[in-house]
């Protein structure tokens, strides 16, 4: 491996190994163990150093290292060798590839844990306690440890997660553990839980944390009055609220209501949840809360399924739009032991309430249908595509209450930054990172590629150039050198299925009608769009035109070719459920997305595909000649 590091003066000073409290990283005890002796070879830069190349590597006395490199030679980890310049020279017993072997260096200070070429546990035990932040596609990883992480890792004790901690870390990590406990305890010092009497009470542990907190933050829109030194009793419907003030002051609230889990309800899967899915599902069980996040292809429809299953009760799913709403009814009839007559759509097209009712989230705010969804108790409520929850129009599904939550998602993030809310409106987050599901085959990485097109004429450069604000951006989107790039990547690729997305309706048209294929769109017919989706879904059609209608309103069938001829804003959002349409188990997918050279949409389309990048996937970028 080589030394990729900034030089010295810039990067965080590195204590010596018996000094873990330092700011820099955290290389565990004094002792010298072969890890460390491999750590030197690297800083060498060669499998053969001397004692006093590893002394200073590892800033260790030299009388100290020799004594430590004999017993290493005893136990036979390494081999001496006397050579005519040095006395000694050491090498690994296993001349091995030592870029290849795991290595784990901890940050306290930023709480980062950098891991090059972590196997599957170590990923599996990081993954219940940090998260995933970049990826560099050779096996390097940065995990943060972040708040939310601790308050949702699966466990019962600081001192349980303490260990998965340090199987992970292979030491312990005074500094680190010191952080992650505070923030274990303060996953504990706030429960709302039911009154005999039938009504909410929110406690805290100490009388301490309810008036420096709790009373400081909430108001008289949240509680009624004090009912003790420890506990307030808590308005009607406040609940929600409170849970999101105190999340955001640091404190998550433990749910602990006896809220209602409705009518029982049967429900058996007729397939087998994959390995990663069932540990989704028996966090789930755990927390009773949750969102499974998880890029697209990993099966969360599938995995909440298993989630119904596990409760057993009625379940309402909120979806975007009513193509979904179809799409869910097929896959429960087809995935589970449930009847036609068990299973029901309310929106605007249809209104059924059955066991398992499946309505848009539009339909669940409007006030003359609320209380078709009040008046039912639910065992479970699914929120589908829940990145959109803390919006205002979709926030009041979340008023519905319910004994489980759960909310699905392939990208949790929201470009205005509120993306914490969907966690205190519905669960805290439950997946599996990604590289590690690209790594077992589960779901396809596919390949992306940013392609810097040139005008299509003169006029629309000249047009950009004395256009402000917005405007200069639609004029670059719709460049029309981006038809002819379009037919290039489509001549190339001849036998794949292809999906083009084009966000300006007239746009949408012009490559439509240029490559004589339809452009599905919001004005596209139900009925139409339907058999559209069905015909390529059936490799009767392999090529259509798709609006933003595509990015979630509908489950586009799978495709091995996507190609981006424009994006509204450079949404992170938007790239990962657009290169979301090729990732499926099958391999060799590509993503194109296509930004006009020289202009703001070039750092659009970085903006876009940036956060799939810090994900594992590798990303290109290419200019298209003249």
């Amino acid at each position: 491996m080589t030394d990729d590091r900034p030089p010295r003066s810039e990067r965080p000073e590195e204590p010596p190994a018996s000094n873990p409290s330092g700011d820099g990283p955290d290389d565990g005890d004094a002792a010298l163990d072969l890890s460390a002796f491999h750590d030197a070879c690297q800083r060498a830069g060669r499998p053969v150093v001397t004692a006093a190349e590893v002394a200073r590597a590892l800033d260790r006395s030299q009388a100290a290292v020799s004594d430590a490199l004999e017993a290493l030679a005893d136990r036979g980890d390494v081999e001496r060798l006397s050579v005519s310049t040095d006395p000694v020279v050491w090498f690994p017993r296993e001349l091995e590839d030592l870029t290849a072997r795991e290595r784990v260096v901890v940050f306290p200070k930023r709480r980062e844990v950098v891991v090059d070429h972590p196997d599957q546990f170590t990923r599996a035990q990081l993954s219940q306690f940090a998260h995933l932040a970049d990826a560099n596609g050779e096996g390097g990883y940065r995990y943060v440890v972040r708040p939310e992480d601790v308050w949702s890792a699966p466990h019962d004790s600081f001192d349980a997660l303490a260990r998965t901690m340090r199987q992970a870390l292979g030491r312990r990590s005074e500094r680190l553990e010191e952080w992650v406990r505070s923030q274990f305890d303060r996953a504990r010092q706030f429960r709302l839980y039911t009154h005999p009497d039938g009504y909410t009470v929110l406690a805290a542990r100490s009388p301490e944390v309810m008036g420096n907190v709790a009373r400081e933050k909430l108001d008289e829109e949240h509680v009624h009055a004090p009912i003790s030194e420890t506990e307030d009793w808590v308005r009607d419907g406040a609940e929600a609220a409170i849970k999101r003030v105190l999340y955001e002051a640091g404190y998550p609230v433990r749910d602990e209501r006896s809220l209602e889990s409705g009518d029982p309800l049967d429900v058996d899967l007729r397939v087998r949840l994959r390995d990663y899915q069932r540990t989704w599902v028996d966090r789930f069980e755990e927390a009773g809360e949750g969102v499974f996040v998880g890029p697209p292809g990993s099966g969360k429809t599938v995995a909440a399924m298993g989630a119904m299953a596990s409760v057993g009760g009625e379940t309402l799913i909120f979806v975007p739009s009513r193509d979904l709403a179809r799409q869910w009814e097929e896959s429960l009839l087809e995935f589970t032991s449930l009847d036609p007559e068990q299973v029901g759509q309310y929106h605007g097209g249809v209104k059924e309430r059955r066991p398992v009712t499946v309505a848009t989230y539009q339909i669940a705010g409007m006030d003359r249908h609320r209380s078709l969804f009040d008046d039912r108790e639910w065992g479970l409520v699914i929120f589908d595509e829940c990145q959109h929850v803390p919006s205002e129009v979709y926030r009041r599904s979340t008023q519905l209450q319910s004994r489980h939550r759960l909310g699905l998602s392939a990208s949790p993030i929201r470009e205005d930054d509120r993306q914490t809310e969907i966690f205190t409106l519905v669960g805290p987050p439950i997946g599996t990172d990604w590289e590690a599901l690209f790594d077992a085959g589960f779901v396809a990485e596919p390949e992306l590629e940013i392609r810097y097109v040139p005008w299509g004429d003169e006029e629309e450069r000249n047009a950009y150039g004395s256009a402000d604000g917005r405007e200069r951006y639609r004029i670059a989107a719709e460049n029309s050198g981006k038809v002819d790039e379009v037919r290039y990547l489509l001549s190339a690729h001849p036998d794949a299925k292809a999906l083009v997305f084009a966000d300006y309706l007239d746009q949408g048209r012009e490559i439509a009608a240029a490559l004589d294929v339809p452009f599905l769109s919001g004005e596209t017919p139900h009925h139409e769009r339907r058999r559209l989706l069905e015909e390529f879904r059936t490799d009767e059609r392999d090529l259509l035109v798709v609006s933003r209608v595509g990015d979630e309103g509908i489950d586009l069938p799978t495709a091995d070719l996507a190609i981006v001829a424009s994006g509204l804003g450079g949404s992170r959002r938007q790239g990962t459920q657009r290169a979301g349409r090729t990732m499926r188990p099958a391999g060799g997918a590509l993503v194109y997305v296509l930004a006009t050279r020289g202009t703001r949409e070039e750092e659009f389309a970085r903006r876009q595909l940036q956060h799939l990048g810090r994900k594992g996937i590798a990303v290109r970028e290419r200019t298209v000649d003249d």
